[in-house]
Order: C-alpha cells, then structure tokens, then sequence
C-alpha cells in the first residue's frame, strides 16, 4: 500500500495539468516533455509472458524498457495483479506515461458468449451490445483497457477459418452489428466498465484469395467501397476508439503500408481521429510480401502511410530514431501518431489515475456475476439455428422416460467454449457448462439419460458404434451432438475441406436403421457441407459454439422453453466447388432460371443455390405475410416511402421473427445485386398474434458506388420484397425513383 502511494506522489509530481485544460492542450504539454525515443516508445506494443489468446514473444528486457518510457503498451497481460505490477513498473519511466493493456476479448472474456457469427446469427442488436457491454465490463475490471475486436470483415467464403470472428457476408446486417459491438464495448469510454474497441482488419481481408488466411486480395474500387468498406465506417460512426490494419495485401499493397487505406480514407476522408496498430507482426511481415527489403522500410513505409502503433515487429523500436536522423521520417509524423495514443490515455483517465482499472474487489465482483451468466444463456439460445424439423419432433415432450445422448461433442467444455476464447488460467473450467450438463439441468430426474460417444471428432475408428447403438435401442429419441473441434476454425484455421470429419456421417447413417428419432446438434464455427445429412434427416440444430451456458441454451431450445429465431448470416454452400458463393450476387447475361442449364450460367452436376441460404432459420410456430403496403409508387431523392407489413403468429405457441426487407435496382449505370439486404426487424409475437411492421426507404437505401465512386441513387424501377429469408420472399411490390 505504502508502495502504491508513493507512486501515486510521484506521478502526480511530474504533471500539474489544469481542469480547464482541453485534453489537447494536456497532450501538447506532456508531448512537449518528451525526448524521441520516449515518443517512438509510446508507439511501440509488446506481449506478456502468458499466453492467453496469442503466442508468447520472449524477451528479457521488457521491464527494463518499461522502467526507461520505451513501451506504450502491452497485450496478454491479464488480471489486476499482473497489471498493477506492470502499470507500477512504467511509473518508474521519468514521464510516468501510463501504459494500456490490450486484450483478444472477443466473446467475452470470463462469461463466454457465442462466437460472433453464431452471435450474428441472432440478428438482435440489443443482444449483440449487451454481450459486448458485459465482456467489456469483465475485462475492464480485470485490468483491461483494450479489445481488439470487433472483426467486421465481410466474408463469402467458409474456407476462411475468420468467417467465425465477424458477422457474415452481408454488408448491412455487417454493418448494423459492427455499430453495436463498438457501442457495447466502449459505452462511455471513460468509465470503469468499458474498454476501447479496435475495429478490424482494415480492410478487405474478409476477401483473401481461395479463403487462405493472410493471402492477397484483389479487387476493384467499387467492390472495396460497396461491399467491405460500410461495416468500418459504421463502427467508426459509433465512435470506435482504435483501428487495427489486416495482414493481406489489398491490390498489391500490404495494408501495413498502405496510404490509401490508412492516411486517405480513414484519416483524410473519414477525418477518424483515434490510432491505427498494426495486426500482430503485420509491419515486419511486409518484408515477406516483397513490398520491403528490410524492417527498417517497413517502419519507413507504416509510419508513412499511417499505422500508429506496432505490433510485436519491433519496426518502430529499432528503426524509427535513425529514420528521423536520416530526414526520411519527420518528427512531425511521429507526433500525430504519439498524440492520438496520447489522447486515448487522457480519454480512459489513466493519467488522473494509472490503477483505474486494478480494483481487485471490483474483479471478483464482476467476473462471478450471475446476472452476465443469465445473459450469456439467453443470447446462446438466441443465437441457435433450427435447420430442419420435418416431423416436428423438436420441441420434446417433457414427458420422454429415456433420451440417448449420442455424439463425440455431447461431454466436451472446451469446445462450447469456443475458439478466441480467454485462456483464464486461475478460473475454474467447470463454469462452463457442457451439453450433457444443460440436458441434465432440465430434465432432472424425471427422464433417465443414456451416453454413448459413438466416436471421436476426427477419428477414423468405428469401435464405438456398437456402444451408440445400444444405447439408441433402449431410447425413445435420440440426439446426436457432431461437429468439428473449436480449434478448426478461427484465426490460420482455413480448410479446403468442409466435410464433417472422421467417422461422423458414418455414424449417423447407423442410428438412422435404428427407426429412433433423431435430433443432429451440429456444432461447428463456420458453414459446414452436409448434404446427405440435410437430405435425410429430419431433423436438424445448427449450434455453432455458444460459450460457458452452451448447455443450458441448446437444451432450453430442445425442449421449446425458448422458442429458436436465429436466421443464417453466411450461405451454407452444398459442396466446396460453389465458393464463394453468396445470395446478392450480380445476374448475368445467361441467367440460369428454374434450373434450366442449356448454355446458362450454372453448374451441370448440381443447383446454382446454396443448401441452406442467407437469413434463413425456422421456428416452432408459423408466421403469415399479409396487407404489404408502400405510401407511394414513385417517390424523388428528397423523398421516402413508408412500407408496412403485417405479421401473424398463426402457429401454437409464442416465437419471434426477423421480418427482411429486401430491394433490387432493375437498372444501373454499372450492374445492381439481384437481391440485397435494405432493413430488417425482429419481433416477437404470441399465439394468434398480429403486428404491422413499419420500413422506410429513404435515398440512403436505394444509392450505391458508380465507376467513378460516386455515391447516389440512379431514377427508375425497384423490386421489393419483404421475407423469411432471401430465398422466401413472402410479399412483393415495385416503385419508381424519379428526378
């Protein structure tokens, strides 16, 4: 205690800052009191020692550098007792410049909510921020300052192991999702229960060839305006605090370096007013692209082009002084990247007090509140997708004497968990709650639960087949939990094969000559192929990974005490020859209609169409489309027309919908989507319920990205359509735009 006082004392000795002060004006003093190498040092981002969602960098003189100013900030530093002892650490630099500590918080950090595309797959705004809020107000309580997340990469293509990190293909569900999570983490930054989010990967990286992760990507303008651009500007709309650059190359210029992603679009055209740090290594790894020979240009070209903080390259370290001696790198430079860091400081309160946020009587507080585990159930049964329910056997009855509880995922914690999980090495697992847990939380001792593992995720080996078989004879129904582990999707997770692995279908095809009932649990972080799967079983739960109340969630939806919603947010493809594949693609010339293949753009072996397509997810209950009305037929730029719908509950029980709107510009000076995504609402909706639904299309909805990158809208007709999901268009209309 005594310690923390005079470290307190002296801290406060080195800067008598004024109340009446702007922020600015407190930057430009202490920034006037640094030498160049304490101000590169801000610029200048290490790992800890412990490894918690990244590798560990070993080097021995990180305290050492702390002590002397020449470390902005650390990752991977978890816990108020480790980032009290680093924080006192840099009060020994003579600026006691405080440092921040970054973290991969990107479904929570003690309470685990499902991964973001699963999330995604909820469609519910306020869900998605209040999961970000609650991460946010765990990891600041244990001494975080900063998320990097979340990923807005909009991506076409499951290969891609990153697709389980963002919100899918479409740009404005990307969109509307990115400015919640930005929201729910940063609240009002500031306070004690937030953190600065990092908007990622800037930008494009969602587009990397053949889903390869780190690979190229190459696209026109347009494409990068239209399509991958919108979720950042959303993000930074809701005033996201930091940017993070991607690893790919975008048109031949790593994103590390590249000026017109960083200085002139999100600096200059943006006008975006917080820092850039590079992705983990990113700056060094343009060596490896062949765009620098060395570290010392790969400083020379981020620093340039606008990347603030580096990651774990040491560019900046090393490179960045004799840069300036050499008159390559103005100081100039140096200083606006030094300020925005700077301002971040000031904005989180550290320099009115560098131990903020190391309140261990706060920690413990916040991470076994039980108020974030109910939340994290809830969002996890928001988040499943019901895939098929052909006999409707889902929900169970309450009143089955015997369930077997089948499949290599049905015992497994960790993989509920999820991949970009926080590895919490002084946390009790146990909270964590597997599927054959949650089933036996709900049924109690009413039911009798028999367990087979069947076969192992990956295994080749059918020895436990025999075992699964007999349980399955003994039961009423039965329900199969398969999928792939949590580490086969995520971050240098890319797959060219998207098959189930191992023995799995094999399986499957066995306990289905058994006659049973059965309930496939597909547990996975990305689209899956299974077409024999979706071809002949009836009945199907997508459960992607949902975090520490996995368990509790999927059986809350098993046995219909929550009623499931979750709608797709990627295509599921029927094989991997169809990737990328997406629902609002451009037509072509020889568009392939009612599957007719004579000389038309389609495949000769399958469908042009997806398995299962975007927006897609089905309920207990069954809603009507009826009474679509537009205000007007033709409406100016000036204009908007109102659109109402109504929606009816016309099935047995409660549910929710996510009610789309769709629209298509027939004619376009450069060729429109066949379909895209223009609004959408989730409602829910009692037994025999109506609700008229109210949409406006504005200019804003109807303008797009031309040739030139001009934004606006063109006159002439639109197609409307209101649904289910892109393919179950319920009701239509049309109207015109004119001058």
């Amino acid at each position: 205690m005594k310690k923390t006082i005079i470290s307190a004392i002296l801290f406060f000795s080195v800067f008598a800052f004024s109340q009446q002060q702007t922020t600015d004006q407190k930057v430009e003093i202490l920034l006037n009191k640094m030498t160049l190498e304490e101000k590169i040092g801000q610029l200048n981002q290490y790992t800890g020692d412990n490894s918690a969602t990244a590798p560990i960098t070993i080097n021995s003189n990180k305290k050492s550098e702390i002590k002397k100013g020449l470390i902005g900030s650390m990752l991977n530093i978890l816990g108020t007792k480790y980032t009290r002892q680093y924080q006192e650490l840099a009060m020994q630099s003579r600026l006691k410049i405080p440092l921040l500590f970054g973290q991969d918080v990107i479904h929570g950090y003690k309470t685990t909510f499902p991964i973001p595309l699963a999330e995604a797959a909820s469609w519910d705004l306020t869900a998605i921020e209040l999961s970000a809020r609650i991460a946010a107000t765990e990891a600041a309580a244990s001494g975080i300052h900063w998320t990097f997340t979340p990923m807005v990469d909009i991506s076409r293509d499951p290969r891609w192991g990153r697709v389980m990190e963002g919100a899918g293909e479409d740009t404005y569900l990307g969109s509307k999702i990115a400015y919640a999570r930005v929201k729910g983490f940063q609240g009002n930054l500031g306070d004690v229960n937030s953190v600065m989010a990092c908007v990622k990967h800037f930008a494009a990286y969602g587009a990397a060839i053949g889903g390869r992760d780190y690979n190229s990507v190459d696209m026109s303008n347009r494409m990068l305006w239209e399509t991958y651009l919108p979720p950042f500007k959303a993000a930074l709309d809701a005033g996201a605090a930091t940017f993070m650059n991607s690893f790919n190359d975008l048109n031949g210029i790593p994103a590390s370096g590249n000026t017109y992603l960083l200085r002139d679009i999100l600096k200059g055209k943006w006008n975006f007013q917080g820092f850039v740090v590079s992705d983990w290594g990113s700056i060094g790894e343009m060596v490896n692209h062949g765009y620098v020979k060395d570290n010392k240009e790969a400083a020379l070209a981020s620093i340039t082009a606008g990347s603030d903080m580096d990651m774990e390259s040491n560019a900046y370290r090393y490179h960045l002084e004799q840069l300036v001696k050499e008159n390559k790198v103005s100081v100039a430079l140096i200083d606006d990247a030094v300020k925005r860091i700077l301002r971040k400081k000031f904005e989180l309160g550290l320099f009115d007090d560098p131990y903020k946020f190391c309140n261990p009587e706060r920690e413990q507080r916040e991470l076994n509140n039980p108020e974030h585990t109910k939340a994290a159930r809830e969002i996890a049964a928001k988040s499943i997708v019901l895939l098929k329910n052909e006999r409707d056997i889902l929900p169970l009855s309450k009143g089955l004497k015997t369930i077997a509880f089948i499949g290599p995922m049905v015992k497994s914690k960790r993989d509920n968990h999820g991949f970009w999980a926080v590895d919490l090495k002084e946390v009790d697992s146990t909270y964590i709650v597997s599927q054959w847990e949650g089933l036996e939380n709900k049924v109690g001792k009413r039911t009798k639960i028999l367990y087979a593992k069947g076969c192992g995720v990956e295994s080749k080996s059918k020895e436990g087949f025999a075992d699964a078989l007999l349980v399955a004879s003994q039961a009423e129904v039965i329900i199969l939990s398969i999928g792939e582990n949590f580490n086969k999707s995520g971050e240098a997770k890319s797959k060219s094969n998207l098959q189930l692995p191992g023995v799995q279908e094999d399986l499957i095809k066995e306990l289905q000559k058994t006659g049973k009932p059965i309930v496939i649990l597909i547990n996975a972080g990305r689209p899956l192929v299974f077409d024999w799967i979706a071809d002949n079983m009836p009945t199907m739960v997508y459960t992607w990974w949902l975090g520490s109340e996995a368990g509790n969630a999927i059986a809350d939806v098993l046995f219909g005490d929550y009623n499931p919603s979750g709608k797709l947010p990627m295509s599921f493809p029927r094989t991997e020859g169809q990737i990328p594949i997406y629902y609002n693609h451009f037509n072509t010339g020889r568009p392939s209609i009612n599957e007719d293949k004579v000389y038309k753009s389609a495949y000769i072996d399958l469908p042009n169409s997806p398995k299962f397509p975007f927006g897609f997810g089905l309920s207990y209950t069954t809603f009507e489309y009826s009474d679509l009305k537009l205000s007007k037929k033709t409406m100016k730029n000036s204009e908007f027309i109102s659109v109402s719908v109504n929606i009816k509950n016309v099935g047995s029980v409660k549910g929710e919908e996510v009610v789309q709107l769709y629209l298509r510009d027939k004619v376009g000076s450069v060729v429109r989507p066949i379909i895209e995504l223009k609004d959408f609402q989730k409602i829910s909706l009692n037994r025999g319920e109506t609700k008229t639904i109210q949409f406006t299309i504005d200019n804003q909805k109807l303008s797009f990205y031309n040739n030139a990158l001009e934004f606006g809208s063109e006159p002439g007709d639109f197609d409307l359509m209101i649904g289910s999901s892109s393919a179950d268009i319920r009701l239509r209309d049309s109207f015109e735009l004119v001058k």
